[in-house]
This record gives C-alpha cells, structure tokens and sequence, in this order.
C-alpha cells in the first residue's frame, strides 16, 4: 500500500516538472519554415504526417539512398519459410553519416522540437527488412511505443509498399484518445498480452476504421508512435525501411532507446569496410545540436 502510494507520489511529482519544462522551453522553440508549420499542424492534429523524399527537398537524401542501396543486397539472403516467425532484419546504421545525417537535417529537427516541446533527443537509425508472414507476432500486433510521452518515429519506405508489403498502419487518433472508453479497453488488453491482433482490435475498433499507409520508395511517413496505435500489417512480399527515433532529451524511459546505438541488432558487413567512418567522430547520439 505506501509503495503504491510513494509511486503515485513520483508519478505525480514527474509530470508536474514535465509541464513545468514545457512551459519554460515554449519561447526557446526554433521557427518553422511555412511548408514546415504544415507539418507540425498534422502532427499535433493527426499525430502523422505523410510526404516524400522528393516533398522534403533534403540535400543529403541522394547520399542517404545511394548507401541504402548498397547494404540491402546483403540483407534478407537467408531462406525465409512463411508458415513460421520470420522477425525482421535489422541493422544499426547510426554510425554511418549517410544515414545519421539525413535525420539531423536542421529543418527536421526544428519541426520534432517544436512537436514534442522540449530539447530533442536523436537517437539513431536501422535498416530493416521485413519478410512474409502468416500469422502476428511482435510488431505485427497492435501496439504503442512507450520509450516517451511523445515518441516520433521517421519511416522511409526503400521500395514501392503495396498491400502485399504490409505497410505500416494505425487507427486515427481520435478513436483511441484517453476520452474514449476504447482508450481503456486497448490499455488493459497490451498491458496483458504486450499487443492486441488483428481479430481482437476488430471487436473494439472496426477495421474499417484503420488507416493502412501504402506508398512508392521514397515515402517518409512521420508518426507519434506513442499517440497512435499502430503496426505492420502481414505480408506475403519482403519491404526494405529505414527507420528513425527521435524523443524528448531526456526520454521517460531511456532504456528502451539503446538499441539504435548499442549492440542489440548487428552493424552491416558494409560498416567494418567503411574507412572513413570511425566510432567517436559523430556527434554525440541522444542529442539534437
């Protein structure tokens, strides 16, 4: 009972500092570029913006993809069975300025601060490869990401996404806001089982309600993945993302950033041959500047 209640204490005590910060960084917040404010307008909206590479006019993109396109031939060659788990491959690419560059573009990171509100928290990149699968498991169930109270998640998708790609998905905002009793019922069924599929979250919010994102190569797909119930839906053809992770600096939870710097997925072969880049000559992970 006093444990319960020393908890409800801090709990309390740590989201009045969080409001207290929020105030205090409002006049700190970098000006947008007009087309920019659109964008943060989606997010705080919508939770989600949708646009392209070409769309987002960023000088390092060609670099970017031209090392994308190197590493993916050397992912995904083992033999993948789709009537069992297939997990996705993925590697850390946060060490390579290809990659890690494009994701501290200023113009990004001007619009995630001025989304989450506080001084940002870039932690890096993966590569990852999804493959064919029949039935949910992991992030193929319905789920949020709890690293933060806002979580911005950066997909760019590296080949044409169609149905059979299984791309990413979520349900709108508004069905699933802490004003809606489906807020709860959500809350308790991930809490239980770490995920909800497909047929569960029917019979709570019908499919006809989910928003499935297909897309060409090149379509970034910018999503609070703290605020949004969300997924990648089943397969029957490979899809090629990179992904990025932007949170508050500090997050509430830092633990559950590390795996886009430390040694929890695999550097791609390609790294160990890239003279020029060397651990320590990037800017420090987990910051913004």
């Amino acid at each position: 009972m006093i444990n319960n209640i020393q908890e409800k204490v801090s709990s309390l005590n740590y989201e009045l500092d969080y409001r207290v910060k929020l105030r205090q960084h409002v006049k700190k917040l970098p000006p947008l570029e007009e087309r920019d404010r659109r964008i943060l307008k989606s997010l705080n909206n919508e939770g989600i913006y949708i646009t392209t590479l070409t769309e987002l006019g960023f000088t390092s993109t060609s670099q970017m993809l031209d090392a994308a396109r190197s590493l993916l031939p050397s992912m995904g060659t083992a033999n993948y069975n789709d009537s069992v788990e297939n997990p996705p491959e993925i590697c850390i690419v946060t060490d390579l300025p290809e990659f890690y560059n494009w994701g501290k573009e200023q113009r990004l990171l001007n619009i995630i601060e001025n989304y989450i509100g506080l001084p940002v928290a870039y932690h890096g990149v993966h590569l990852r490869k999804d493959f064919a699968n029949k039935n949910q498991f992991a992030t193929l169930l319905w789920h949020r990401d709890i690293e933060d109270r806002r979580v911005l998640k950066i997909m760019i998708y590296l080949n044409d996404v169609e149905e059979k790609h299984g791309p990413f998905e979520y349900v709108p905002s508004h069905l699933t806001s802490k004003y809606q009793l489906n807020y709860y019922r959500i809350k308790y069924k991930i809490k239980n089982s770490g995920g909800i599929n497909d047929e569960t979250l029917n019979q709570i919010i019908p499919k006809s309600a989910w928003k499935p994102c297909p897309g060409k190569a090149g379509t970034v797909i910018i999503a609070d993945t703290r605020r949004l119930l969300h997924h990648g839906t089943l397969r029957t053809q490979e899809r090629s993302v990179l992904f990025f992770a932007y949170t508050a600096n500090p997050p509430k939870q830092p633990q559950l950033c590390t795996h886009f710097w430390d040694n929890s997925y695999p550097r791609p072969e390609f790294y160990l041959k890239y003279d020029e880049v060397k651990l320590g000559t990037l800017p420090t992970l987990g910051t913004s500047k």
